[in-house]
């Protein structure tokens, strides 16, 4: 018998776990909200530099007494968008639209990400060819890259001996996913 596959959703949602994301489900803009709240208070990221390119994130979270800036340095975290989250593997798929030509290890040790449940994917081939198709008629953005390794002091240990993950970083990764569909 053939196995049966989990629903995209569902296999994001465990394999994203699995590699140590945090994951907060939202059903409307005040869940996000409050689930945002919830992680500046575990961290204490009030008052504090966020490290942000995205406008209208910074306008929807302007209530929460962050200095976004542009700048890496100092920064508590990085909070932003994405192009595609990857079931198979529970990654996050990153361009130059939301890093610019930084390297992940580059940014903060801390990600916010807002994503929405349309923007899942089954592979990372899906999410390039969702790239090209939006961005057809102008240029495709560079810097495509996916973030898979999350910090977990569980796991930490056991992705330091695989191969590879070698040079690979690990950061502290928050998804706050919003029902959209």
């Amino acid at each position: 018998m053939p196995e049966e596959k989990l629903p995209l959703d569902e296999q994001f949602i465990h394999n994203f776990s699995r590699h140590g994301g945090r994951f907060l489900y939202a059903i409307d803009e005040n869940e996000v909200q409050q689930h945002f709240e919830d992680i500046l208070v575990e961290h204490d990221y009030f008052e504090t530099p966020a490290f942000c390119y995205d406008e209208q994130l910074m306008e929807r979270f302007d209530g929460f007494n962050l200095n976004y800036n542009q700048h890496l340095r100092d920064s508590s975290f990085f909070l932003s968008t994405c192009e595609y989250i990857i079931a198979d593997n529970g990654a996050i798929l990153f361009s130059s639209n939301q890093i610019k030509e930084n390297k992940p290890k580059e940014l903060p040790d801390t990600f916010v990400v807002l994503a929405s449940t349309s923007q899942i994917v089954e592979s990372i081939g899906e999410g390039l060819r969702g790239i090209k198709h939006h961005n057809s008629r102008g240029s495709i953005p560079t810097n495509i890259t996916t973030l898979k390794n999350f910090q977990d002091q569980e796991t930490t240990k056991e992705k330091e001996k695989d191969l590879m993950n070698y040079g690979v970083p690990n950061k502290r990764l928050y998804l706050i996913l919003l029902e959209d569909l």
